[in-house]
């Protein structure tokens, strides 16, 4: 410990300096991508959703993310969230709601980012904010942060560690999509396309939404699947002891140690959310998820969607998911859309028969599985790494004595 020193974040750094102001546009514009708040606060940065803006040659050129910076949110609820970008897009500017921090020489930037993007930094960083109804943080405040700082040597070790459950968890993630994306596309081929088993030999009849194979129909969601809105919690509710509250935050995030939990005994069974339950979020983001974390209690602003007798949860979930563009145009709000439940009378889907709706979950059944195996080794992983980083950036754990091969399964050891 004798050789470790905490230096202010921003004294690591050649240069600090806050984002581009520009607006997001059209995904047909030929501008850069403009990576902003919202970008940066899921576990990993999705650049096919990050959008492009207009702005000049000269102002790319002075935005233009690179491999080893370091972005901070400033403002907002989410403020002291960060990012370490390695190997961003060739074309991509950061904007004005970020800081960009660029470590210099004298340390490492992936160490360095390891250690902004902990929870030990967002709290350093509200603790400091100001602002009441919208937290800030200005530069200055951002670059206070002490970094404890070991040699070099033993920097690039602990980022190499850290690195490798990032790697780990970046190919599950990827894994992931590709099964996702997978079962997607069975189902556009099968119930949008028509082009199911056996479709040659069907006949097609006219319906209200045009031609449908014989014996199918159509049909609200509110008639094939039951939609439980969640609990009221209130604050006095939450709590540091018992079952994670799971709200939209946790559906893009996961369980974190952040996570409000509730330790009380009289909540109804219906309201406990359990490994494959399908969640569907009514409010802000209006999104479709299979729940992939622990037991928890359900949150307002949430459905629990139970497939009514003779639906398949594989085929309701997809067209739901299939049904969001539709459900969304019917948003309500201005700081926050919502959906009324009557959308759920007004927005329907097409229905196959049951034998067809079997043959679907048998074939996608199996990869929902891996999905979700996939997520918890995901979120063992970030736990583990999370876990270590305090113990490694102060000497506490020797990275010397890690047996990273016990901590990593074999293909990322």
């Amino acid at each position: 410990m004798s050789e470790w020193r905490d230096v202010p974040l921003r004294d690591l750094c050649d240069s600090v300096q806050y984002g581009l102001t520009a607006s997001a546009s059209d995904e047909g514009a030929d501008g850069p991508q403009l990576l902003r708040i919202t970008d940066i606060v899921p576990p990993r940065i999705d650049w096919k959703a990050v959008p492009v803006c207009d702005a000049s040659g000269t102002a790319t050129n002075k935005y233009q993310l690179r491999s080893g910076d370091i972005v901070v949110a400033r403002t907002g609820a989410t403020v002291g969230h960060a990012k370490y970008l390695d190997h961003p897009p060739s074309r991509a500017v950061f904007a004005s709601y970020l800081v960009r921090f660029q470590v210099g020489r004298g340390a490492d930037p992936a160490y360095v980012g390891h250690i902004v993007q902990s929870a030990a930094y967002k709290q350093f960083v509200l603790a400091h904010a100001g602002g009441a109804a919208q937290p800030n943080a200005n530069a200055k405040t951002l670059g206070a942060f002490p970094v404890p700082l070991p040699s070099l040597s033993t920097q690039r070790r602990i980022a190499a560690l850290l690195s490798a459950f990032d790697e780990l968890i970046e190919i599950n993630e990827r894994r992931i999509e590709v099964l996702e994306e997978l079962a997607r596309s069975l189902y556009r081929e099968w119930f949008v396309r028509f082009r199911f088993p056996g479709h040659a030999a069907v006949d097609f009849t006219d319906s209200d939404v045009g031609p449908l194979p014989e014996g199918w129909r159509v049909a609200a969601f509110a008639a094939i699947g039951e939609f439980l809105n969640g609990y009221a919690f209130k604050p006095s509710h939450w709590g540091d002891e018992g079952i994670p509250i799971i709200k939209i935050k946790e559906l893009k995030q996961g369980v974190t140690t952040a996570t409000p939990r509730y330790g009380g005994v009289d909540l109804e069974s219906r309201y406990f959310v359990e490994p494959g339950d399908l969640l569907f979020s009514w409010s802000a983001d209006l999104g479709v998820y299979l729940w992939a974390g622990e037991r928890g209690a359900l949150n307002q602003h949430l459905f629990k969607v139970s497939p009514t007798a003779g639906i398949g949860r594989a085929y309701l979930y997809y067209s739901l998911e299939a049904a969001l563009p539709r459900f969304r145009s019917r948003a309500q709000g201005t700081t926050m859309k919502h959906i009324k439940r009557s959308a759920l009378m007004e927005v329907d889907c097409v229905l196959p028969d049951q034998v067809l709706q079997a043959a679907f979950s048998e074939t996608v059944g199996p990869m929902h599985e891996e999905v979700l195996t996939l997520k918890n080794e995901v979120a063992m992983l970030a736990a583990t790494r999370d876990l270590l980083l305090p113990r490694l950036v102060t000497g506490r754990l020797d990275i010397s004595e890690i047996d990273l091969g016990a901590l990593l399964p074999a293909e990322a050891a």
